[in-house]
């Protein structure tokens, strides 16, 4: 191994960033951030379904296609959302995402996650107040996000309620930035 080599090596391991490639939302290489982001070895995570990395099967297909309208353009798409550890926790993050394969968005990607924050302060979050923060980072609303989960505006309306109550919040902006700021 050359010299350039090893520096690109190390450039990847140790970018103050997590990154991962997928193929076909399988898990092919990670560097030691996201590794520790996610509380599992690099090696366990090699081979995984990104389907282990969240809260639900259901959660983990209903995310399938978002942004995926940018990355058939060759853009990169960026959001915040949950990124679940080891144990249940989840860690707050800013994601970034290219796909290699603009005619097959999922065959190879390319992510990065920023940790925004790291929810381990002793608030968990279901899985559907999961789905629903992510929806919300967005900007969109309760009928949007209804329309997207197959639910209805009361069940959104009533998660949103919850999620506000459990951060000690008065709306979702404030809950945004709680989660964000990583003091609750």
């Amino acid at each position: 191994m050359d010299i350039s080599t090893d520096v690109d090596a190390l450039a990847f391991d140790l970018a103050p960033l997590g990154i991962v490639l997928t193929e076909n939302r399988m898990i092919c290489s990670v560097n030691q951030v996201f590794a520790d982001l996610t509380g599992r070895s690099k090696g366990m995570l090699i081979g995984l379904s990104f389907r282990e990395l969240y809260g639900s099967a259901r959660e983990f297909e209903d995310f399938r296609d978002i942004g995926m309208d940018a990355l058939k353009r060759g853009e990169i798409y960026t959001d915040e959302r949950l990124l679940a550890k080891e144990g249940g926790v989840a860690t707050w993050c800013r994601f970034r995402a290219r796909t290699l394969t603009p005619a097959d968005p999922l065959a190879r990607v390319v992510m990065s996650y920023a940790a925004i924050s790291d929810a381990t302060a002793g608030v968990r979050l279901t899985p559907r107040e999961r789905e629903v923060v992510v929806f919300l980072s967005q900007g969109k609303t309760s009928k949007e996000i209804a329309k997207a989960l197959g639910l209805s505006p009361r069940t959104i309306e009533d998660v949103r309620a919850r999620l506000l109550k459990k951060l000690d919040v008065r709306n979702v902006t404030e809950l945004l930035s709680k989660l964000s700021r990583g003091d609750f």
